[in-house]
């Protein structure tokens, strides 16, 4: 978000691209071009995923994204009836869907688990857990500390969850500091809280509208009475809309006086905007999915979706959280990164609530918001993207003579 003129740049969506792609080629040791090719893939091959969904939802236990020996959409079903690998053209590549069967409940049951056992389970443990549906294994994960686990006999906590909850689980060791990440990051809001008379720096996300006016979303945690730190340093203030902050919730908004872009700061530096011309909804969203984020305490990095229907850790949600936050791997976020946009290329995902860190004060994972919640009457404020080029098109990435032109989504 820009609300002032500045010397900023305004990246094109084929650099937007090519930026996260060259974090991907690093993370996953691949050519800049493979990099290009994998998330044009992740882009297109959402429409595949979400029919694959519809097909098999008596079924699903979940749906991730492998990269390593070969990219690929790994299917879990419960069930023992056999599926067939299937190939779905996506990003100019040949795509392998592997279906796997065997698994003992569905991701709905296991999601139903959490929401109906999480305050028994709470009561179970010192510290209140954090608890995800892993869709690679088909299990309820709850993550726990050390002192937790040596409670228990070796196995008895995770016999006693699963006689509780009726699902597959999975205990994970995990001493960490879950916490909302005090907001400071995309661009730079800051306020006095009347609370303790001291002032904070907080994070832009994502410009939003009602219809007629055009705010900023930033994180519910933050001082109510903000103003935008342009880049020249002046600031310039904002009306405050409204905050939701609860079980699945941690937004609000803030009104500017003057219209604003769907735009966002994509870099370090905040020299690069980018244009939002889509979003990722959480149900379409897949573990294993790459997305980016930017803070102002850890710049901009990118990394892979861990859990996406996730609980976090402790009373972060004025008590319990539900799981419907998306869990992300670090190794990036730190206090100051609170409300940062998440997103890859000029797709929007979400905002960033909080992060949980290991004794050592490195970053475990992040967890964000999906765009699905953003408050009753507000949307994400969107530009159209230009043509209809595919993101493979756009990058110049060719489709090899060798394979068939693209077939639609999920034929096999």
């Amino acid at each position: 978000m820009m609300i002032g003129a500045g010397a900023v740049a305004q990246q094109a969506p084929e650099a937007a691209l090519a930026q996260d792609a060259a974090e991907y080629a690093t993370a996953h040791g691949v050519s800049l071009d493979i990099a290009v090719r994998r998330l044009a893939a992740q882009e297109e091959s959402v429409a595949a995923t979400d029919a694959i969904r519809a097909r098999f939802a008596d079924r699903l236990a979940g749906i991730a994204i492998e990269h390593e020996p070969v990219w690929r959409i790994v299917v879990l079903l419960t069930g023992t009836d056999p599926v067939a690998d299937e190939t779905v053209r996506a990003g100019g590549l040949s795509i392998p869907i592997h279906y796997r069967t065997g698994a003992a409940a569905t991701r709905a049951q296991l999601v139903t688990a959490i929401a109906l056992y999480q305050t028994q389970i709470r009561n179970m443990l010192s510290r209140p857990p954090a608890m995800g549906v892993d869709p690679r294994t088909g299990e309820l994960v709850v993550m726990v500390g050390e002192g937790d686990a040596g409670f228990y006999a070796p196995g008895e906590l995770r016999a006693r969850l699963a006689a509780l909850t009726g699902v597959p689980v999975r205990i994970a060791r995990l001493d960490d500091v879950a916490a909302n990440l005090s907001a400071e990051g995309g661009a730079r809001l800051v306020g006095v809280d009347p609370a303790d008379g001291r002032r904070y720096a907080c994070t832009t996300g994502f410009v939003v509208t009602d219809g007629a006016r055009s705010g900023v979303v930033t994180a519910a945690h933050c001082p109510d009475v903000l103003s935008y730190v342009e880049p020249d340093r002046s600031e310039t203030p904002l009306e405050f809309a409204g905050q939701w902050g609860w079980g699945y919730q941690d937004v609000q908004v803030h009104v500017s006086a003057q219209p604003l872009a769907a735009r966002f700061f994509s870099d370090t530096a905040k020299t690069l905007t980018r244009t939002v011309t889509a979003s990722r909804p959480r149900d379409a969203t897949r573990a294993g999915d790459t997305v980016c984020h930017r803070g102002e305490r850890t710049g901009y990095s990118c990394a892979t979706v861990e859990l996406v229907d996730f609980a976090p850790a402790g009373d972060l949600c004025g008590g319990g959280c539900t799981p419907t936050w998306v869990a992300v791997r670090g190794p990036t976020c730190r206090s100051g990164d609170s409300g940062g946009p998440v997103f890859l290329g000029t797709t929007a995902f979400g905002i960033v609530k909080g992060g949980s860190y290991r004794g050592d004060g490195t970053c475990i994972l992040y967890y964000y918001m999906a765009l699905d919640y953003l408050p009753p009457g507000w949307s994400l404020l969107r530009a159209p993207a230009e043509g209809s080029r595919t993101l493979a098109d756009s990058m110049g990435v060719a489709i090899p003579a060798e394979l068939p032109r693209p077939l639609p989504p999920g034929t096999p």
